[in-house]
């Protein structure tokens, strides 16, 4: 069984088993020893499964010295059938870690600016850094709007007697989210290209450019998971230039995120494969090349 299958099946073994009360909250589990014997792995894919089970709060004290316990509570689940919708600043970190244990990481993404997929890779990133994570090759690939196009949102709230925002607003908004796009990105390139030079890991970052503002988020991991979210507009305030400007605008970071994992049922396996074509479809047809400056 190749490395990358073992560690998530051992993981998935185990999930089921936490779920169905086969193994109950607070109790220890086997050792990694008699789990590498029962599911004929070596203990570095135990210690992935007991990771990822870890980063979804179904593990407490997982350690190379002693067996890790089940959570008292083990919470909801964080992908598959039964995943309720959680903001992207709750779900999406656990599951770009849980990723990250994989010997080949793969994240596509589909966003507005990349704050959240930024902010969410961090926590991986430190675990590599302390040497608790170490993915021989990391490919992220970004689609977000081209700086070329007239942005759906944020857009400026109409003025009182009814007449179209000026030029003006307009401008400073387009501004402010072209320089947000363009520094996140540049954030997010720069910590993962590190890791080329820190840990000898093989990384490929690259963005395109889309001729839409996307009304949705997705993000996909190892091709094995699909989260999901619409931006959902608002009208707020904000000092932009020194200036206060009315706007409809979404926060990302605030979007419900629905869970969808290959092999968790047919609607499931079907929702990752047909977002996982999508995604690939406006990479290899309508998107350009985008550079993060200006």
């Amino acid at each position: 069984m190749e490395p990358q299958r073992s560690h998530q099946a051992v993981a998935d073994a185990l999930r089921t088993r936490i779920r169905s009360g086969e193994l109950r909250p607070g109790q220890r589990m086997p050792t990694q020893a008699r789990l590498a014997q029962e599911f004929g792995v070596e203990r570095g894919a135990v210690r992935k499964a007991l990771g990822i089970l870890h980063t979804e709060r179904l593990l407490t004290n997982v350690s190379k010295g002693s067996p890790a316990t089940v959570a008292p509570d083990p919470g909801p689940a964080l992908t598959g059938p039964a995943a309720p919708p959680l903001p992207t600043t709750v779900a999406l970190a656990p599951r770009i870690e849980a990723a990250f244990a994989a010997p080949h990481v793969k994240i596509d993404a589909l966003c507005l600016t990349s704050v959240s997929l930024t902010l969410a890779i961090g926590e991986p990133l430190r675990h590599i850094h302390a040497g608790r994570l170490n993915p021989a090759r990391i490919d992220v690939r970004v689609l977000l709007p081209s700086r070329d196009i007239d942005l759906a949102f944020p857009s400026p709230v109409e003025s009182a007697d009814g007449s179209p925002a000026g030029a003006s607003a307009t401008g400073r908004l387009q501004r402010r989210w072209l320089a947000q796009r363009n520094a996140q990105g540049q954030v997010l390139r720069h910590n993962l290209r590190a890791l080329r030079t820190s840990h000898g890991i093989d990384v490929q970052v690259t963005f395109r450019a889309l001729p839409f503002t996307p009304p949705v988020k997705l993000y996909l991991l190892n091709e094995a998971e699909a989260l999901f979210a619409y931006y959902t507009l608002k009208r707020r305030e904000a000092e932009i230039d020194h200036e206060q400007v009315e706007m409809y605008d979404a926060e990302g970071v605030r979007s419900m995120l629905f869970a969808f994992e290959r092999g968790a049922g047919l609607r499931d396996t079907t929702f990752v494969e047909q977002s996982r074509l999508w995604f690939n479809a406006l990479w290899e047809t309508i998107s350009s090349d985008l550079v993060l400056t200006g």
